[in-house]
């Protein structure tokens, strides 16, 4: 476990680290079909876990500090600790970050895995579609986050997936951060209500109204709202391009 956190130090963001459900819920097993568990190691045989979304079936969107030395990704998947007849656990054949990527700010943290072999597509394993290029998530609007990991400051990470409900909130609630970009990030979370993300989910999407607009980028030390997620809509136009292997 030291040697999981210790890897997890290092790969996720200063202001958090990896994030994940609190306040929530177990989810209905498989009722995300698109949701990812991604696992990464390094040279020292560290490992970190984030989440991660599948998009097409032969890639995968996740965090872009979650992104590593040899990744697997794992699909179809409610409770990791067990062998699921429903499973499909895939390596990844390489990572593409995009150009503008800051790795001091964590501006534009989104990374695309491809995946060594296409997913097979089935009712515990599906794609979730992704918001157009002009489509701004505004606040106000409530969505929802799911992930793996700890539910709270002092609580183990989850091996079943769960869901929490989240609202979008404006920009002045996060300029309590030292990096923050309504134009790329979107904040979530309410101060008033103890529901957030926490370690272990960093990558899992944000969906409002059954559409990916986020990513969980970053939070608090104190798992207290509100989070940082990177948004998705600015990014579209190099998903595309990536896709297609231009």
């Amino acid at each position: 476990m030291q040697a999981l956190l210790f890897l997890m130090a290092l790969l996720l963001p200063s202001r958090a680290g990896a994030e994940e459900i609190i306040g929530g819920v177990e989810s209905e097993p498989h009722s995300r079909p698109y949701m990812a568990y991604v696992n990464t190691s390094s040279k020292k045989g560290y490992v970190a876990i984030c989440g991660g979304f599948l998009i097409t079936p032969q890639f995968v969107m996740t965090a872009a500090h979650c992104s590593g030395r040899r990744m697997t990704v794992t699909l179809g998947a409610h409770n990791v600790r067990k062998r699921e007849c429903t499973q499909q656990k895939i390596k990844v054949e390489k990572y593409i970050l995009p150009p503008n990527y800051n790795v001091s700010s964590k501006f534009n943290d989104i990374v695309l895995l491809k995946l060594k072999k296409q997913a097979n597509l089935t009712s515990a394993v599906d794609v979730v579609p992704l918001p157009g290029p002009s489509d701004f998530a505004k606040p106000g609007t409530m969505c929802w986050a799911a992930g793996w990991g700890r539910t709270g400051l002092k609580k183990s990470i989850s091996h079943t997936l769960r869901e929490v409900e989240l609202k979008i909130v404006g920009e002045k609630a996060c300029k309590i951060f030292r990096h923050y970009k309504d134009s790329l990030q979107i904040c979530v979370g309410s101060s008033t209500k103890v529901a957030s993300v926490y370690m272990g989910d960093s990558g899992g999407p944000l969906l409002c109204a059954g559409v990916a607009h986020g990513i969980v980028s970053s939070g608090r030390g104190n798992a207290k709202p509100p989070a940082i997620f990177t948004r998705i809509s600015p990014h579209v136009p190099w998903i595309n391009r990536v896709i297609k292997g231009e």
